[in-house]
């Protein structure tokens, strides 16, 4: 009777694990066409841009790139700068606050500096693309696809690829350094301002703390950190809403799938970037 139960309980206990196989296989290989999907539309989209360029014609209209970088560059500014400064001024004062017990409160500028144009600044960018500016790009273009305006545009000859995901993509790709860069100049005004009232550091010693501390490598480092966000955000919010499938409800799930891939993928890329600078620009 023993090793009747004990049978019985290891068949009951194989499909589980079977099942958990499965899932798991089933997400792996869903991620892996995700990937190849992607990389698609990337190689499609070049190849109607070069095509067009080898045929003497601008592959892109001016003025839909310029209203594009409107959009994203300006339109983002005041998210940017609000959330930067808080973001600076927190960070100032709990850092003081530690830094005081041991009295090298003086090391405040270096660190928020240094800290915010590496890491802050390219990171929270990222985000507010992510959530502000890649879910309107998800919906629109879902919105498009679903409503059979992308076959449309193809059924007229136009690239939709070119003219619909390149102005969008490249706008994207071009504001993001430009956004991260206002963002670090608010952190750091954000924690300039927190430590003259309440470490009594005076303005002008915090800017050439902020001058002695930084060098040219962090901003590289933060400058090639924010096209790299950019460029991801840009693709996955394009692919996203080509891909729209099931009318509204489609366009609402596509959207928030975005959101939630563009920043997971930011995040990711944003630790390896981390280990890659770390180890071979110390």
């Amino acid at each position: 009777m023993s090793d009747d139960a004990s049978l019985n309980q290891e068949g009951a206990a194989e499909p589980e694990e079977i099942s958990f196989i499965g899932r798991v296989g089933s997400l792996a290989i869903s991620a892996l066409q995700e990937i190849g999907c992607l990389v698609w539309m990337i190689k499609e989209t070049g190849a109607e841009v070069r095509d067009r360029v080898m045929r003497g014609r601008s592959p892109i209209r001016l003025e839909q790139l310029f209203y594009q970088c409107d959009r994203v560059g300006v339109g983002s500014v005041p998210m940017v700068i609000l959330l930067s400064l808080f973001i600076g001024l927190t960070m100032a004062m709990l850092t003081g606050y530690q830094l005081e017990i041991f009295g090298i409160v003086t090391l405040v500028p270096g660190v928020v500096s240094v800290s915010f144009t590496r890491e802050m600044a390219p990171l929270f960018t990222g985000i507010v693309l992510a959530s502000r500016v890649g879910a309107a790009y998800t919906a629109e273009l879902g919105a498009m696809t679903a409503g059979g305006e992308v076959d449309a545009i193809e059924g007229m000859g136009i690239g939709a690829l070119r003219y619909l995901v390149a102005p969008r993509f490249l706008a994207i790709f071009l504001m993001t350094p430009c956004l991260s860069m206002v963002s670090v100049i608010s952190g750091i005004c954000g924690a300039a301002f927190i430590s003259s009232i309440l470490l009594h550091l005076s303005y002008g010693y915090f800017y050439d703390q902020v001058v002695k501390y930084l060098l040219m490598k962090d901003v590289l480092a933060g400058g090639m950190k924010s096209l790299l966000f950019g460029g991801i955000i840009g693709v996955i919010a394009c692919y996203k809403g080509l891909a729209v499938q099931g009318g509204a409800v489609g366009v609402g799930t596509a959207t928030t799938s975005s959101v939630v891939t563009a920043i997971c993928a930011v995040i990711a890329c944003d630790s390896i970037s981390n280990i890659l600078i770390v180890t071979f620009f110390p």
